[in-house]
């Protein structure tokens, strides 16, 4: 596996220079993201490249291009990406300067370039997620033609593109991607369709942004990868994820996070990397799914209810103090209230700190929405409500017990509710609100808990 050469980038270079000179290009840009990490990192991308044209980001109202990028893993993030687009084709009448961009997930699902521009009738142009590099020359030939232009790759193993510029949302921690897609296929997701087949960047690439982010101030790195605990198994060199997080580790980076881990892959050796290595946040998001054999084996998954309780229970005993997160679905295809109960009584044993629920909605492709038995919207409406309230007691146990603690805060930013207030996130990545002023963003602070909220912490400075 090859990343895009450098004859490649040097064309996007120059598409993009040629842009620059346009006196007719747009001048503002705004980004719309939908979806997850990867797709918030593609989102900076795309920002990079623009500004790298010499277009200046602006809000959705005032810019003369917008780029919707779009998720496809969830239903809601489809209506809301579809709505978007078309409330904005009538900006064409208002400003002939105006382009519509559509890229990610959505654009991606299809392969197909008719396809795609049936979907989105009201874009200029469309790129799929295999082609985002390709930017410039796709916007070029918007621009100059007039007529939609689209990129949308077919190839599952898509060479992966080094040196993208990029717009950091944050300058004291950043996205960073190790690998591309996914091998794993559950039942119920679009993933491995739209990101095509697992590529890792070789580790020198990644240590050398890395290295790069230290040396603008970046204090802390999330590596990102549809499932971090695979990444390597493609190398010409033979590396595993830990390893790779040893190699970061000796960067003496402040803190390491990462996802998502696939459970099937949580190997022993990466347990002792999150007991043993300095950078690393005793934080790992573990996706389970669901506490059933009978579905975890229709999604999928590869594990059963007891692998994935044992690996738990090695993971704390090697860290004691480690925070678990997860994902989980309810009302997949034909689960039954014995199902349900399963995984009912998995989060009572599992303890997790927090769950991402979700009711399980139909991804055309995959296998799990060909399937018999699906489950009535009121039955899978009833179960997350139960399974909430079952996980929040559980949260508001782990968060009272941090009641009195003095906790380490890198801070992100001023408190949405209050400017007097400033929030951030522990190791164990809870987020924590306390008084204080912007000029602490970015900056490790010391707080003592005094309170605890929904799924939020409160505290004040400890001096």
């Amino acid at each position: 596996m090859t990343s895009v050469d450098s004859v490649d980038m040097n064309k996007q270079n120059e598409f993009a220079r040629l842009i620059s000179m346009m006196s007719d290009r747009p001048k503002t840009f705004c980004v719309i993201t939908y979806g997850c990490q990867m797709n918030a990192h593609d989102g900076e991308k795309i920002a990079g490249i623009l500004s790298s044209m010499d277009i200046t980001e602006a809000v959705r109202e005032d810019a003369d291009l917008v780029i919707v990028n779009t998720c496809c893993v969830r239903e809601n993030a489809e209506r809301k990406a579809l709505g978007n687009v078309k409330y904005l084709a009538h900006r064409h009448k208002d400003n002939p300067r105006f382009l519509l961009g559509v890229c990610g997930c959505m654009v991606q699902e299809n392969k197909d370039a008719g396809e795609a521009k049936r979907m989105f009738p009201e874009a200029d142009f469309l790129i799929g997620t295999h082609n985002l590099h390709a930017l410039p020359e796709v916007l070029y030939n918007a621009i100059i033609t007039g007529g939609a232009t689209v990129s949308v790759s077919a190839d599952d193993r898509a060479p992966i593109a080094e040196g993208v510029p990029a717009i950091r949302e944050n300058r004291h921690k950043a996205f960073v991607n190790i690998m591309y897609g996914c091998d794993n296929f559950c039942s119920y997701c679009i993933v491995p369709y739209v990101r095509g087949r697992e590529r890792s960047r070789e580790p020198g690439a990644i240590l050398r942004e890395i290295e790069g982010l230290l040396e603008t101030g970046c204090k802390e790195i999330t590596l990102l990868g549809q499932n971090v605990n695979s990444y390597g198994k493609n190398l010409s060199q033979e590396i595993s994820f830990a390893k790779l997080l040893h190699k970061i580790d000796a960067l003496s980076v402040p803190r390491v996070r990462f996802m998502t881990s696939h459970p099937k892959d949580l190997s022993d050796e990466l347990i002792e990397a999150m007991s043993s290595l300095q950078s690393l946040c005793k934080h790992i998001h573990l996706p389970v799914q669901s506490g059933s054999d009978r579905v975890l084996s229709l999604m999928n998954r590869r594990y059963t209810r007891e692998d994935y309780l044992n690996k738990l229970r090695r993971l704390r005993a090697a860290a004691s103090n480690i925070c678990v997160t997860t994902d989980l679905i309810v009302g997949f295809p034909t689960e039954t209230e014995q199902d349900f109960e399963d995984t009912l009584s998995l989060v009572e044993e599992a303890d997790f700190a927090a769950a991402y629920t979700f009711i399980y909605s139909p991804r055309k492709g995959t296998k799990a929405a060909a399937m018999d038995g699906q489950i009535p919207a009121e039955v899978s409406s009833r179960r997350i409500e139960r399974l909430i309230a079952v996980q929040e007691a559980h949260t508001r146990a782990i968060l009272g017990a941090q009641i009195g603690s003095v906790q380490t805060v890198l801070v992100d930013e001023v408190s949405r509710r209050s400017a007097s207030h400033v929030s951030g996130k522990t190791e164990a990545g809870i987020s924590v609100s306390f008084a204080g002023s912007a000029e602490l963003i970015g900056r490790f602070v010391n707080v003592q808990i005094t309170s605890a909220g929904h799924n939020t912490l409160r505290g004040s400075i400890a001096f």
